[in-house]
């Protein structure tokens, strides 16, 4: 690294780019929330493939990346391929020779989907705080109710942890906003919110985190980027990044730490 006074480390980066999400104009805020989303493609991208994922000018996304602290793309670039050299996954290039070959069929398809679910796991045990997990399930566990909420791309793993939970017994209720339906005045002292949302966020989530965490009522967040509005509401944060298929994000990575969480509330709670 230069002497820009950069990031030198991944986790300096993130915490760099929490730093200065909040305070950012709007173009460049999609520089930041473009950028949380994709760190996969800092790596195999070019500035402009950056700047025009994020929705921007080539030259705003330049002016994001001096504003983190470097000199410019190319510098920011390095820190990740210093930091993945010999294991980063080119996605981009890959899907853009896909398309290119027109090899759209069903089968190549499910090959493209199974390396991107492959990816999304193996990269979960790098995004899980193994301290921030057992306070997790240890705070659920002792809930005298979970509260859970999840929409549109989320609500198939709220849905599911309510189903597992049920079926072992654990108090559950899950948040829908069937017919817009507001719930919140359920969630009692000694419950737990369990609030799970992605990039683009809920904002029916959001709010109901907002309403809960100030009643002092504990919440537990499932979210992706380091700049997820639900990291400020004090909530214990277990971070999952998707590797997409084009336009298309799965569900591997979270429905795996989906049912992590509720088989170790589960046995957590038959052990007490």
């Amino acid at each position: 690294m230069t002497d820009t006074g950069g990031p030198t480390s991944i986790k300096a980066f993130e915490e760099r780019l929490l730093e200065v999400s909040e305070n950012l104009p709007k173009r460049l805020r999609q520089c930041a929330d473009y950028v949380a989303a994709n760190k996969d493609r800092i790596a195999v991208s070019t500035v402009a493939e950056m700047a025009e994922g994020a929705g921007v000018q080539p030259s705003a996304f330049m002016r994001f990346c001096q504003i983190l602290g470097f000199s410019g793309f190319s510098e920011m670039q390095k820190l990740f391929r210093d930091s993945f050299v010999g294991g980063w996954p080119d996605y981009s290039t890959r899907l853009h020779h896909l398309r290119e070959k027109a090899e759209g069929s069903p089968t190549a398809l499910l090959a493209e989907f199974v390396e991107a679910g492959r990816t999304s796991l193996e990269g979960l045990l790098k995004t899980i705080d193994p301290q921030m997990l057992e306070m997790a399930v240890e705070t659920l566990a002792k809930a005298q109710m979970i509260h859970i909420i999840g929409m549109r791309r989320s609500f198939p793993v709220a849905s599911y942890m309510a189903y597992a939970l049920e079926k072992m017994n654990v108090p559950a209720m899950l948040h829908s906003a069937v017919g817009k339906l507001e719930n919140h005045h359920a969630i009692r002292p000694g419950d737990v919110l369990l609030a799970i949302t992605f990039s683009p966020y809920s904002a029916e989530t959001i709010d109901l985190v907002e309403q809960v965490s100030g009643r002092g009522i504990p919440v537990v967040a499932v979210t992706d980027t380091i700049v997820s509005p639900l990291r400020k509401f004090n909530a214990l944060t277990l971070s999952v990044s998707e590797v997409d298929f084009g336009a298309f994000r799965s569900l591997s990575a979270t429905l795996c730490l989906a049912i992590t969480l509720s088989v170790a509330v589960g046995t957590a709670r038959q052990d007490n």
